[in-house]
């Protein structure tokens, strides 16, 4: 079974020197996942309800950015270990999917 497993963490978090959307990448990436994404909000509001926009005026770092890997059962386990054992509060979301190559 494959798993799509998303992220949601703001511009503005950081983790060990560097934003967190981009530690999640790195560290997947050492831990041997072929592939990642990020993905910078347009426009969006969280559990306090205040909506953020991209726009000139909007002070950086406001918005979500959602980080996103497709992995097999096994690899999603231990991934989602190695970001809890940060103690980082991240939201995520964890689907079933199917994927492949045509």
């Amino acid at each position: 079974m494959m798993n799509l497993l998303n992220f949601y963490v703001s511009e503005k978090q950081h983790h060990k020197g560097r934003p967190l959307y981009e530690w999640l990448l790195e560290e997947a990436k050492s831990h041997g996942i072929h592939g990642g994404s990020a993905f910078r909000a347009m426009a969006g509001f969280g559990r306090h309800g205040k909506l953020h926009e991209d726009t000139f005026f909007e002070l950086a770092g406001e918005l979500a950015v959602k980080v996103e890997f497709i992995l097999d059962d096994e690899v999603t386990e231990r991934f989602i270990s190695r970001v809890q054992a940060e103690n980082l509060a991240i939201f995520y979301v964890r689907s079933a999917v199917q994927a492949g190559v045509l």
